[in-house]
């Protein structure tokens, strides 16, 4: 479910990006995070989704932060795909988005995950055994 998600996230957030409101650059922004936090419960399917909310929350936070050396702006001026990935320009309500969409990942992760889950699965749906269970008896 999570790799069928990646691509509409990426169409998605593209589209935003081209429309020049507020709302939809903030919402470009959490999706930028939610595209991060799939690639990482995809990485690591085990961990509970609140670790890779952290794990995406930080790095987009450390991509804007990166923003302030002005090495982003100066590559995306030569290169212009590069913005789409690194920006141009930091901005805090950027770093708020972020957290909105690591938040809304791990919620959303995390509810279709019991839903969906069967019994005697661990949260992402792979089987656990009993401890006192042996493979192929």
């Amino acid at each position: 479910m999570l790799a069928v998600m990646v691509p509409v996230v990426v169409l998605v957030g593209l589209m935003l990006h081209d429309v020049r409101m507020f709302e939809a650059s903030f919402a470009a922004d959490a999706l930028y995070t939610v595209l991060i936090y799939l690639l990482v419960a995809m990485a690591w399917p085990q961990l509970r989704p609140w670790w890779p909310a952290a794990i995406a929350f930080t790095f987009s936070t450390a991509v804007e932060f990166f923003q302030l050396t002005g090495v982003p702006a100066e590559l995306a001026d030569r290169v212009p795909v590069v913005a789409l990935a690194l920006g141009e320009r930091f901005g805090w309500l950027d770093i708020v988005a972020y957290a909105g969409g690591a938040v809304g990942a791990a919620v959303v992760d995390g509810m279709q995950g019991r839903l969906a889950r069967p019994a005697g699965s661990d949260p992402r749906g792979a089987p656990v055994l009993d401890p006192g269970e042996r493979l192929g008896e």
